[in-house]
């Protein structure tokens, strides 16, 4: 999205006069570009023991969810701040993070696609793979 330069204010109503900037209804990327952009992030970071989960026709919270893990707080808070910098380079996405501060787990709201970046004892502990994973399915971890 471009910034427009209002040149002047409108003297009856003091509001600003000039073009206004249109918000398309929809995003000019989809959840599979900003899917593939997250597992690349997390793997260029070292992220190990990646896993995917598709979400869509179960949540419409997200379409996607990748949880991974760093080896220690430091690097969870790397990979996420990475992973941050990156959606908002590539697709401009203002991904919304939690956690961070403290390194153990980290939840980065990318819109259509949510990552959980754990230590692996925090990992271990809440499992979230085996909640949200298809029944009967198996995990097919990289890294």
């Amino acid at each position: 999205m471009e910034d427009f330069v209002l040149s002047h204010s409108d003297p009856a109503t003091g509001l600003p006069v000039g073009p206004r900037p249109t918000n398309p209804a929809e995003p000019d990327y989809t959840s599979e570009q900003v899917l593939a952009a997250v597992l690349a992030s997390v793997d260029d970071d070292k992220a190990e023991d990646i896993v995917q989960i598709d979400l869509r026709g179960r949540s419409d919270v997200a379409d996607y969810m990748v949880i991974c893990s760093g080896r220690s707080s430091r690097q969870v808070a790397s990979i996420s701040e990475k992973l941050a910098d990156r959606l908002k380079q590539e697709f401009r996405i203002s991904a919304r993070m939690e956690g961070k501060e403290t390194g153990d787990w980290v939840l980065i709201d990318a819109s259509d696609v949510i990552v959980h970046v754990f230590r692996p004892e925090v990992r271990d502990f809440y499992q979230l793979e085996k909640m949200w994973l298809p029944a009967g399915s198996t995990l097919a971890a990289k890294g």
